[in-house]
């Protein structure tokens, strides 16, 4: 399993790196170092339940709601063409497609709040479905790579942490992002439909992928003859259409006449359990994560990696600096959020190294932190070939975002 080799890879790397640094370059406190780091990683991790519990109990008991009103029954009447081809196990209007395009949506507005709880209400769904409890199906496979890409058409966190660090355009990295991401989602749904035999030249797949990339490239246009208008946009679109979702909910319950406040206690619950879930997965990722970064493994390779590229005559190194960000993605996102906000106070807000490494924090989702939440909350142990087809996102969005970089801030 891949996820149980990186993990215990982190972990030997930690161990060697931590004792070698003791007795051949006399750092007597880095192993208080990491341990110091290892058991905040822990408190991290349930502190990050913790508040997950209350985020997933909320949503989940709005998606109660909708499922017992009708509403999310809709939804999945909405996207079966594309779905139906995408996820042919899924049959017709199960509830897992409507929570599966509440996730998309969620995400493409850049809100986690409601894309986690809505994803975990998804692969709980499909877990239901699958036949082999413990092993991943097709399904989810394919919906957790196209939730790990990371599609995202308005990244809210990312321009507000600019802002935040006083870059003179906090909007800048808004296309490159988008396009950075969109490659991303499109090279994940190609890794996948290739190992699933899925005909991506199917009409109804073709209709909706060429609707989307017309609405993004409208969206650009407008938004690159309006720069001002960036930071309204986003902000006002992304809640109007996730308070839209809400009151889509409301009103159908107010038109089943079903008991809505029943249904969300019951829904609540169940995000209870879920939460429950997913703490050992995440105390068990975050503590690897937090040692490997400790002992200096990963400032250890980034030295080695300019090394060698100087020595094979690349001169253009201005990416190397922000190489960690990306790296440190598939693993934690608040880790790689930590070293883009560190790139803008070392080289500036506005640099190449600040704008490549925001470019890169929205280009991909965490890979083995959703990985490890998803197939976590229904106790699947066999990944199958998730883990790769994650990482072919990251590799993707990462050259992907480079080149897009050089072309727009070069």
């Amino acid at each position: 399993m891949v996820l149980n080799r990186v993990w215990i890879g982190m972990f030997v790397i930690a161990i060697v790196m931590g004792f070698s640094k003791l007795l051949f370059w006399q750092d007597t406190f880095i192993l208080q170092k990491m341990m110091d780091a290892f058991f905040e990683a822990a408190k991290s991790a349930f502190e990050l339940a913790l508040y997950m519990t209350g985020i997933i109990s909320l949503w989940m008991g709005l998606m109660k709601i909708g499922e017992d009103s009708g509403a999310v029954n809709i939804m999945s009447r909405m996207v079966y063409p594309l779905f139906s081809k995408l996820f042919p196990e899924i049959p017709k209007d199960h509830p897992a497609m409507g929570s599966i395009m509440l996730n998309f949506s969620a995400n493409m507005l850049g809100l986690d709040n409601a894309a986690t709880p809505a994803g975990l209400r998804a692969m709980q769904q499909l877990q239901e479905i699958n036949t082999e409890k413990d092993k991943a199906s097709n399904a989810q496979i394919m919906f957790m790579v196209l939730n790990a890409s990371g599609l995202t058409i308005i990244p809210v966190s990312i321009i507000a942490a600019r802002a935040a660090g006083n870059s003179t355009n906090p909007t800048s990295v808004f296309i490159p992002i988008l396009l950075t991401t969109y490659f991303a989602t499109l090279g994940g749904l190609i890794f996948v439909a290739i190992r699933q035999k899925i005909n991506l030249f199917q009409k109804n797949i073709l209709l909706y992928i060429g609707g989307l990339t017309s609405l993004i490239i409208a969206l650009l246009y407008y938004l690159n003859t309006h720069p001002e208008q960036i930071d309204t946009i986003s902000r006002v679109l992304s809640t109007t259409i996730i308070f839209g979702f809400i009151t889509f909910f409301i009103v159908m319950a107010l038109k089943s006449k079903i008991q809505a406040y029943e249904s969300f206690i019951e829904g609540a619950k169940g995000g209870f359990q879920i939460s429950l879930n997913i703490l050992p997965y995440l105390v068990a990722m975050l503590c690897a994560v937090a040692l490997f970064k400790s002992c200096g493994a990963l400032e250890d390779f980034m030295n080695s990696l300019k090394w060698f590229l100087m020595a094979c005559g690349v001169r253009a190194l201005e990416f190397v600096d922000a190489l960690p960000v990306i790296l440190m993605k598939p693993f934690s996102g608040s880790g790689a959020r930590g070293l883009m906000v560190e790139n803008m106070a070392t080289f500036g807000p506005d640099s190449f190294v600040s704008n490549l490494s925001a470019t890169f924090q929205g280009s991909t989702e965490t890979t083995f932190y959703v990985l490890s939440v998803y197939f976590g909350s229904v106790g699947i142990k066999k990944t199958r070939y998730a883990a790769t087809a994650g990482l072919f996102c990251d590799l993707v969005g990462a050259v992907a975002a480079i080149l897009i970089a050089y072309l727009f801030f070069a």
